[in-house]
């Protein structure tokens, strides 16, 4: 805890002052957490029976560690949330460029300020925010700039050799003393750089140029990759890898509770000046786009499909809504599936293609996989649309099953009837076109609990939509616009134009 009061390295020894590593202080105050069932790493969600065990044992152990999974696992968040572990205030000798403890300094300037100042020497003190320093591995990334060099302006301004320690300007790494030093995209950096650091990882010491002198540095370091580096970016070369004490594998969501609970927290949706309701499918069908993509043949899975997918999609939703509301000047928009096509350009950004994904074009595979999504959302919620075919009924087997729910449907768009929908309809024009369908707001009533207002032409919509892509409605999609027809209108028409 910060001591105002003690402001020489004297008062600072006459208060006792516990002299603790980095790594030891992260440890102990770890296990005073533990200890008050306090939360560790709040805001990460998902990995509570596998990746935060597992990193509490390495700073258990006092480990370097490196996160290692594919894009959009919160990687970057977890080694953030680790500047929790360290105390709020820690001393350093005034004026010190590497945080030098008061206590056992390592920098020229330290150690020349502890012998001719002695316990009058002056010390100020650090909130623990500043004690993290982090730093994106990129090829462009030198020595230098993570160790340090001479300073020809130092040494010009104090007129110094360059043989004089005073002379060396510090890199990240030891401006980082006593605190957490992360490397994002370990493997970015070139194996000569990464060579740079083995002493550092096991020796805790680093040498500049041909300077004699090292600095024993007290850090804790982080590191994250991503398997895919490995082969088409770069390695980890073999003597680093094994100095980082602990490997630890990062995931996706398990399920869409996680997946939807990280995008509620993450995603922007509290808008100003109207007011709007997600029904719970089309809300589900967000969040399943992402495991439909983590499943798809279209999709390189070895590149990951990032959660940041679902919640720049809900966003894009969102403002679909808030867009159609300036326009036609409604407060409370309900969404529906039409607005589910405003996440296309969430989607297209973060998805990697195979070939065959390449073939088929970024916007067709994006559409097919709100298609899969709304399909898995509608089948949850209502009967099926083809049930299985039973063999040859036995003269004393029971009658058969009721006829398809949704035959009152078919029949409407079989004879010959086309519905135009469009997401910019206001919302008792989009509902008076959907109740021209016999049959449909029964089956909204019926399955998805809904009876009047914008809340049933979205579940409306949402029933053809489901049929559409269970193969029994056609869709043309126009400008905006949609149409739904009877499957074989479509077959003919096309037949009609060859």
């Amino acid at each position: 805890m910060k001591q105002p009061d003690l402001l020489t390295l004297g008062a600072l020894k006459r208060a006792g002052y516990p002299h603790r590593t980095v790594k030891e202080e992260m440890r102990e105050n770890l296990l005073r957490l533990l200890r008050e069932k306090k939360p560790f790493l709040t805001g990460i969600i998902g990995y509570e029976e596998t990746v935060i065990p597992e990193l509490v044992n390495a700073v258990l152990s006092r480990h370097d560690f490196i996160l290692l999974g594919l894009r959009g696992q919160a990687k970057t968040r977890i080694l953030r949330s680790l500047v929790d572990l360290l105390d709020p205030w820690i001393p350093v000798l005034a004026g010190s460029e590497i945080q030098d403890d008061p206590m056992d300094p390592q920098s020229p300037l330290g150690r020349r300020a502890v012998a001719e100042a002695g316990d009058e020497a002056e010390i100020t003190w650090i909130p623990r925010e500043l004690r993290y320093h982090e730093k994106l591995a990129t090829p462009d990334v030198t020595i230098a700039d993570l160790l340090g060099d001479i300073d020809p302006v130092k040494a010009a301004t104090q007129k110094l050799s360059f043989s004089n320690e005073n002379a060396i300007h510090y890199g990240l790494v030891p401006r980082a003393n006593r605190g957490i030093f992360a490397i994002n995209e370990l493997p970015d950096l070139q194996p000569r750089i990464q060579v740079g650091l083995l002493n550092i990882m096991q020796e805790k010491d680093i040498q500049i140029r041909g300077f004699p002198v090292r600095l024993h540095l007290d850090l804790c370091l982080a590191f994250t990759a991503n398997p895919e580096d490995y082969t088409n970016r770069g390695s980890i070369i073999t003597p680093l890898k094994d100095r980082i004490d602990s490997q630890i594998l990062t995931h996706y969501p398990r399920d869409l509770e996680e997946s939807s609970a990280i995008t509620d927290q993450e995603a922007w949706v509290q808008r100003n000046g109207f007011t709007y309701v997600l029904p719970p499918y089309l809300r589900d069908a967000v969040e399943r786009v992402a495991f439909e993509a983590r499943d798809s043949e279209y999709v390189d899975q070895s590149s990951g499909v990032s959660a940041r997918l679902p919640i720049t999609a809900l966003e894009c939703v969102i403002s679909n809504l808030e867009r159609r509301g300036a326009l036609t000047g409604e407060t409370r928009l309900v969404a529906r599936v039409s607005d589910l096509t405003a996440a296309i350009p969430a989607i297209t950004g973060k998805i990697e293609l195979v070939y065959e994904g390449e073939q088929e074009g970024p916007l067709k595979v994006a559409k097919y996989l709100i298609g899969k999504a709304v399909k898995s959302a509608f089948e949850e919620r209502l009967p099926a649309v083809h049930p299985p075919k039973s063999g040859r009924r036995r003269p004393d087997a029971p009658e058969p099953e009721p006829a398809s729910p949704y035959r009152p449907v078919i029949a409407w768009f079989s004879g010959g009837t086309r519905l135009e929908l469009d997401d910019r309809l206001p919302a008792a024009e989009h509902l008076a076109r959907l109740r021209e369908v016999p049959g449909l707001q029964a089956l909204a009533t019926e399955h998805l609990g809904v009876t009047d207002g914008p809340e049933l032409g979205a579940a409306m919509e949402f029933i053809l939509e489901g049929l559409h892509q269970s193969s029994v409605l056609a869709k043309e999609e126009l400008e905006g616009r949609k149409v739904f027809l009877d499957m074989f209108q479509t077959m003919f028409s096309s037949l009609e134009e060859h």
